[in-house]
């Protein structure tokens, strides 16, 4: 069964097929001039009638332009790794999407890392002289950082992959600005279920500086969150910090019970002890500090 992270960008395609498009003249403008800076785009059908069908179900297909004269189709695909099979199966994805649809196809392929894309990306030989496939690919670090919020809502899922690539950079607060107005957008026009899902796919993939830079501006004053997905993260956001704020209250208690005592505790020792964010064994730990004849003891105990 395919996980989280390779259905989310398919995902996204589906839901908003003009991402696309968008993706490619982010990217690959000077490869791809027949892409207009507007333009319609539809999902079509993922599977192939040939000889094997099984075989060639891709992952999603959109067409470009008009739907009886198309200007051109693409097929995307997600790779969490690198699969020597698909140097059989993409070929035969674009041959035959091409044949139905009479028009040009391209071949984009979602990947986590740059990594991942550059192994994607090797040229598929044909066996035919100069007929060579090259896949096109994307990461997270291939679109620069988006710092405009007004510019977030009109593409909100390219913002929302391409985050975590800037998250820890110099523009970091702007790209999370721009972040949650792309999810707050999200929330609006697909709902919060859907908003909900791109989030939690992306956090994970943030440093915890970013994480809680990010809950900041959340909470910003001045920002006018217009959707219930923001007002219940908000909520939880607020939640988790009074949760923080106990496992702290507790660390320090630990560390004041133990120095009226004349217990020693080394830089390890007190580092371990604040770092903990576990807040029934830190409760723990505040009351056996009253008793303990060392904090080796203390850990043990």
């Amino acid at each position: 069964m395919p996980s989280k992270d390779h259905e989310l960008p398919l995902e996204m395609v589906r839901n908003q097929p003009i991402l696309v498009p968008e993706l490619l003249r982010s990217v690959y403008r000077k490869d791809i001039p027949q892409i207009p800076d507007k333009v319609e785009a539809r999902l079509t059908s993922e599977t192939y009638e040939a000889f094997h069908p099984q075989e060639l179900r891709c992952d999603a297909t959109v067409l470009v332009g008009d739907p009886e004269r198309p200007l051109l189709g693409i097929i995307t695909e997600s790779q969490l790794k690198y699969d020597a099979d698909k140097d059989f199966s993409w070929p035969a994805y674009v041959a035959n999407f091409r044949l139905r649809h009479k028009c040009d196809t391209i071949l984009l392929v979602f990947c986590p890392d740059e990594r991942v894309a550059r192994a994607c990306a090797r040229p598929i030989r044909m066996g035919h002289p100069e007929l060579i496939l090259k896949p096109l690919t994307f990461h997270p670090g291939l679109v620069g950082p988006i710092t405009d919020p007004e510019r977030a809502r009109k593409v909100p899922e390219l913002v929302i992959l391409s985050t975590p690539a800037h998250a820890d950079g110099p523009h970091r607060v702007a790209v999370l600005d721009s972040y949650n107005a792309a999810i707050d957008q999200v929330a609006q026009v697909l709902g919060v279920a859907i908003a909900t899902q791109y989030h939690d796919h992306t956090t994970p993939q943030l440093s915890a500086v970013a994480r809680k830079l990010m809950e900041e501006r959340m909470q910003a004053a001045g920002y006018e969150w217009k959707s219930e997905f923001a007002i219940h993260h908000r909520a939880e956001g607020k939640a988790e910090g009074r949760a923080e704020g106990r496992t702290e209250e507790a660390a320090r208690l630990v560390l004041r019970i133990l120095q009226k005592r004349g217990v020693c505790v080394s830089d390890d020792a007190r580092r371990r002890i604040t770092e903990t964010t576990d807040l029934e064994r830190l409760e723990e730990w505040v009351l056996d500090a009253g008793t303990v004849a060392s904090v080796d003891e203390l850990f043990t105990g």
